[in-house]
């Protein structure tokens, strides 16, 4: 067993609170965001400037790690791109498709009743730019650093395991949170992590996440409890496990059971289909 994984895991956690949060400062500062002022309501333009700023603290805390614990590029977490186009392309489908099903399904069950149509063409390019960030900066953390130490230190199942627990309760401050939702973000992250375990590389988890984020958003649900700028606006006739409530799909029985349905598949497809292919490169 290799300790070193795992104790860098552990002695990113108390720098990872410092650097990321003095660089939250830095945001909330330029943002022209109040301190102390809990109920003060940041606009997208803020919003954007604070994930910007965590963002950057994240990677740069990452990049040192990388450099001067792993002694590796920072570049090896997975952010390799070369013959990853199919990656990000079948990503960012599927989190379209997801999301499009979900919202049609529950519509159609009078789950959720659709109210208005707002269409803001700023507001989409700042809700798009905040959920590539944010993929970015959650992938390369939890997948790209956490995860590819675990798998130095244990099982890579396991490793996947850890990794979307920490996942889960990083979101464990998320408005509307319950036991069912850390569940759902916990299957997430097995999701997220699970082609990781085959390819350690991070475009197809970083293009789903961001596509899973966005059209969840603009079709109208919270995304992890957060309100975030929708075209698609409806409301919600009961709050419950069918629809999620106010966490968002995320929160539902139905995305527990996709995220699910997707751990499995992609274990099968690279253990059952692929493991030939895996073990060739391997050995090359």
């Amino acid at each position: 067993m290799n300790h070193s994984g795992w104790a860098r895991v552990i002695a990113l956690i108390f720098p990872y609170f410092i650097i990321v949060g003095l660089f939250q400062v830095g945001g909330a500062f330029v943002a022209g965001i109040p301190f102390g002022d809990n109920d003060f309501q940041a606009n997208s333009l803020q919003e954007l400037i604070m994930t910007f700023f965590s963002f950057l603290g994240t990677l740069l805390l990452v990049w040192i790690f990388m450099k001067y614990m792993d002694k590796q590029n920072f570049m090896d977490v997975g952010l390799q791109i070369k013959n990853r186009k199919n990656d990000i392309i079948i990503g960012t489908l599927l989190g379209l498709v997801i999301m499009g099903l979900a919202f049609v399904s529950l519509w159609a069950a009078e789950e959720i009743i659709y109210t208005d149509f707002n269409f803001d063409v700023l507001e989409l390019i700042y809700t798009t730019l905040l959920f590539v960030l944010v993929a970015i900066l959650e992938e390369v953390l939890f997948r790209g650093y956490i995860q590819k130490n675990l798998m130095l230190s244990f099982n890579k199942y396991v490793a996947l395991i850890i990794a979307s627990v920490l996942f889960a309760l990083m979101h464990g401050a998320n408005p509307n949170i319950s036991s069912f939702s850390l569940l759902g973000l916990f299957l997430a992250g097995m999701a997220l992590g699970a082609t990781y375990m085959y390819t350690k590389n991070l475009w197809y988890p970083i293009a789903f996440h961001f596509s899973w984020n966005l059209f969840q958003s603009l079709l109208g649900f919270n995304v992890s409890g957060q309100d975030i700028y929708s075209i698609v606006e409806f409301t919600v006739p009961e709050n419950n496990k069918i629809n999620g409530g106010q966490f968002g799909f995320e929160g539902s029985i139905f995305s527990l059971l996709t995220e699910l349905i997707l751990v499995v598949l992609i274990i099968y497809y690279y253990q059952v289909k692929k493991k030939p292919q895996l073990i060739t490169n391997e050995n090359i």
